[in-house]
Order: structure tokens, then sequence, then C-alpha cells
């Protein structure tokens, strides 16, 4: 079993970090547009939507903090194919100085429609939106997701470790823990779901994404590095999340699944030939599912995310107003975050435990045999 979970791990380290990379291309558009209505008033600096959106976003360096006007971050790598020179690049995002520098004729874009993204540069200084490069570099999001899976490996081969050294003892510490969960995950999930006689099979799938979406869930919570990363509030991871419970399904689907979906007893023939109405219908179902899957996590991490940086916010738009407003709602602000926080601990296990629950009951329905 914990084989399996490695091996699914490793699997899971190269296709995240894939999907990665236009993680947030889907949503830049709609970003964009909040932020035009989130400006505070003339006279101060403070930028609610940027605040919010560069914690939630994506990034091409992993920030840290910033001290006066000096931003400590870690330059992440950076992959460019330029259509316009036909050649590949690779350079660390340090490089950019923060979108304050070009390099190589490319330029970071910081602000605009273009925010977040590389675009090449004329010889005038001018961007070219015309033809922007593919970017294939490794974001911050994909960095993390690197991250957690090392430790989840690290973790599981300890784990592994101790039970060869001591197989007749009973677990301690870390490795008790480690083992009531899986418990957890077998008794209370698995097997109710699935069946006693299929359950083991899918065991180290479903180890994976439990303790995959948990352990980020968890490390989106710490404000330090190397935590704060919006891996699970990022419809792209998400949706690979839901992209590999769709494969799982219809991979060990029996041939009662199939006949149900294609030859639906009880249907009319109508329904069926010679348009194929109710097999789209039961085939988009399978697929909807997974897709339920996806946004659910996705919006419930995200919106956790985004309500502690708006209780932060705060802060500084009463404080432009006036410093005493500012103070007086820095201590509602704080002790909201604070409540706040302390119920993203139950989200997060909640998150990971439903996305694996419903995973669970998906597969019991594709392998359940009928007499």
């Amino acid at each position: 079993m914990i084989k399996g979970f490695l091996y699914t791990t490793l699997l899971t380290i190269g296709l995240f970090t894939v999907s990665s990379v236009k993680a947030e291309d889907s949503i830049n558009n709609a970003i964009d547009s909040l932020q035009d209505t989130t400006h505070i008033t003339p006279k101060a600096e403070f930028n609610a939507g940027d605040f919010i959106f560069d914690h939630v976003g994506d990034a091409h360096d992993w920030h840290i903090m910033t001290v006066g006007d000096y931003n400590i971050s870690i330059p992440l790598p950076i992959f460019l194919y330029s259509k316009t020179r036909g050649k590949f690049y690779a350079f660390f995002s340090s490089k950019f100085h923060h979108g304050h520098s070009s390099f190589k004729d490319f330029k970071l874009i910081t602000e605009g429609e273009l925010k977040g993204k590389i675009a090449e540069i004329d010889s005038q200084g001018d961007v070219i939106t015309a033809s922007l490069p593919i970017d294939l570099s490794l974001k911050k999001n994909g960095a993390a997701i690197i991250f957690s899976c090392i430790l989840l490996s690290v973790l599981f081969i300890s784990v592994a470790n101790s039970y060869k050294k001591r197989p007749e003892s009973a677990p301690k510490g870390f490795q008790n823990l480690i083992e009531s969960f899986v418990l957890f995950v077998r008794d209370d999930i698995a097997k109710p779901s699935i069946g006693e006689k299929h359950y083991n099979r899918f065991m180290p799938f479903l180890l994976t994404i439990f303790f995959f979406i948990w352990i980020n869930n968890m490390i989106g919570l710490i404000p330090i590095f190397p935590g704060g990363a919006n891996i699970t509030g990022n419809i792209a991871v998400t949706m690979v999340l839901a992209f590999f419970t769709m494969v799982v399904i219809f991979i060990n689907g029996n041939k009662h699944f199939w006949k149900h979906i294609f030859n639906s007893p009880g249907v009319p023939v109508f329904l069926k030939l010679p348009i194929p109405v109710m097999p789209v219908v039961e085939l988009a179902s399978w697929i909807i599912k997974p897709a339920v899957l996806m946004i659910r996590l996705f919006a419930n991490m995200l919106a956790g995310h985004m309500i502690a940086m708006v209780l932060f916010g705060l802060i500084f738009i009463f404080g432009a107003v006036n410093i005493y407003f500012g103070f007086t709602i820095s201590i509602v602000s704080i002790l909201l975050a604070v409540f706040m926080s302390i119920l993203e601990l139950l989200v997060a296990f909640i998150q990971a435990f439903v996305f694996t629950m419903l995973s669970a009951l998906f597969l019991g329905m594709a392998v359940t045999e009928h007499n």
C-alpha cells in the first residue's frame, strides 16, 4: 500500500507541475476585471485588489517578505519559447528584478491586462503584445507542489522503514498518527463506499488524494515560507485531481457500469437510437461528477484565503481614512482572522475527506456487481 502511494505521488509530481504552468490563465480575465473595481480612494496608496489577488494568485518567484522597499524572494526558473525568434530561453526570474528590468528582450508585465505574463519587447522597449512567448516556467504553485510531494514521500518512506525495522511492535509517535489516518481512510471511506471485495486495490489512489489535499491545505495556511502557496485554491490543480478520479472510474468500470451508460435497462429504444440521447446524458453525468469535485474544493479553499486577506485589507482601508479607525478595526480584523484560521484547520481536513469520500463513492458505483 505504501509503495502504491509513493508511485502515485511520483506521477502526481509530474502531472501537477505541468498543470501549474498555466494555472492562472483560466481566471486572469476575471481577476483583472475584479481588480478594476477594488481600487481605494485616490489619496490612499493601498490597493485591496492587488493585495488579495497577489496572495491567492501564482507568480514567477516565491515572495517571502518585504523589508522597506526591498523584496526578499526565491527566484524560480523561467522557460520560454519565442515564436518570433524560434528559440528556447532558460534563466531565473531574478533577472527581471521584480519587473523593473528586462532580460534578453523579455519583460515581466506588472500591470494592465497582461499583468503576471512575460512578453517580448522591441528595440524601443515597447511590449510586443501580438505574439506572446510560450511560457513553460516553473511558478510558485508548481514549486510548492513539488515541495509537498517530496515532503509526503519522505514522511511515508520513514513510516515504511519503521514498519520494516519493528514489524511486530506497536506503532509509536508519528508512525501511530499516520496509521490512524490510513485506517480512517480504509475503514470509514474505502470499505463502506467500494465494498470489501474491491476496496484494497483503490487504497493507494485514495490515500494519495487524501494526504495530498490535506497536507497542501495545511501548508497553504502557514503564512511564512515554505507555506502560503494557494495550491488547492487553484482550479488547475483541482482539475487534475478530478481528472485522475474520472480516469480511474472509467478504467475500472465493469460491464454493468458501461451497460448502464450505453444501454440503460427500461429506457425506450427511441432515446438510444438513432440519436443516442440517454447514452450522452449518462456519460455527461459521469464527467460532471468529478467536475463538481473540482469546483467544490477550488471554491472552498480559495474563499478561505480571500476572506483572510479581506480582513487584513480592512485595516489598511480604514487606516487610510483615519488612523484611529485603522487601529480600531485592526483589533476586530485580527480576532476574526484568528477565528477564520482556526476554522480553516477544520475545513482543510473536511475538504480532503469530502473529496476522498465522493471519489470512493463514485468508484464504488463503477465497480459494483449486479446479479
